[in-house]
């Protein structure tokens, strides 16, 4: 027994410390903890209890004996400590999440995949046809971003991205969905009252319904800066529902996507615009053979043909 008892001390002293303390799942508290800044904002992201992500946080803080964060009123900052950890704790994020992806492919198709993608494709094309891909894969569940935050595919904050712009860079996986069609929207009354002008073509006394000046990167915005000339739109939006209700109040012409005019009852005015979007389908390499991601790709890959002549803006 005595010889026993040493041989444990020495492997105490000779191995790492903190081994038989530290669990290292409980990084993924502290990664939440982080992003979110208070304590039920990431229990509520795990879907887990306040006092359990407490109890947790405060299990690793013990057994790497320093401080992770700082606490105030109104949340958790994180320490210089914390700080220097959170860069291990993201690849260790990822490295879980790689080995998940490839268990995957041994057995049925389960867990969430986070799709980002615009609000405007979400709610009248994306989520009605989500029954379909349940009902074939029952144990799948899809949370989709749709906020104007930037959503960044290397630090996982998506698993997959349906986007405007390709991107030029990243250790991504492209696969093009499709063109989104935009064309210059009125409602009925307002392009009735505009056919008793002298010369439409020249749109010098249309009003026009822009974009905020956060959002001017956009190609609708730019076009509407030229057709301008620099002056000033009636109303500025930063969504595109806003300015759909807009049009249809008859306040004035607004550069639309095909699908969303049209099923709003507005009446499109013959102009070039040149603004049609290619539609990518983005997914982080790490993740593009997991089965899970796999499928929901294929399934919106089918979706966006399937509608594509629409979206484009065909009759």
């Amino acid at each position: 027994m005595k010889t026993m008892r040493k041989n444990r001390n020495q492997s105490s002293d000779n191995g790492n410390p903190l081994a038989s303390g530290l669990n290292w799942d409980d990084a993924r508290i502290f990664l939440a903890i982080a992003r979110a800044g208070t304590l039920s904002a990431a229990a509520n992201m795990l879907g887990l209890g306040i006092a359990t992500v407490s109890r947790r946080l405060e299990r690793l803080e013990a057994a790497l004996g320093v401080a992770l964060f700082s606490r105030h009123q109104s949340g958790y900052q994180v320490t210089d400590e914390g700080a220097a950890l959170i860069a291990k704790a993201e690849a260790l994020e990822q490295a879980g999440q790689s080995f998940g992806a490839a268990a995957e492919g041994l057995g049925q198709v389960t867990g969430c995949v986070r799709l980002a993608t615009a609000e405007n494709l979400a709610n009248p094309l994306i989520i009605p046809s989500l029954g379909a891909l349940f009902a074939r894969h029952p144990e799948l569940r899809i949370e989709i971003l749709t906020g104007i935050q930037t959503v960044n595919l290397h630090r996982r904050d998506a698993d997959l991205a349906i986007r405007m712009v390709r991107p030029e860079q990243g250790n991504v996986t492209l696969r093009r969905l499709g063109v989104l069609g935009f064309g210059l929207y009125g409602s009925s009354e307002y392009i009735l009252q505009r056919q008793s002008w002298s010369d439409v073509a020249k749109f010098d006394k249309d009003d026009f319904i822009g974009w905020t000046e956060l959002n001017q990167r956009f190609p609708a915005a730019q076009w509407l800066d030229r057709a301008l000339g620099g002056g000033a739109c009636r109303i500025t939006t930063s969504t595109l529902a806003s300015q759909i209700a807009a049009a249809s109040a008859g306040l004035g012409l607004a550069v639309l996507p095909h699908f969303l005019a049209r099923e709003a009852g507005l009446v499109c005015v013959d102009a070039e615009l040149g603004v049609d979007q290619p539609i990518w389908l983005v997914i982080h390499s790490d993740l593009a053979h997991s089965r899970r991601v796999r499928v929901v790709a294929d399934h919106l890959a089918e979706l966006f043909l399937a509608h594509g002549p629409a979206l484009r803006g065909e009759p």
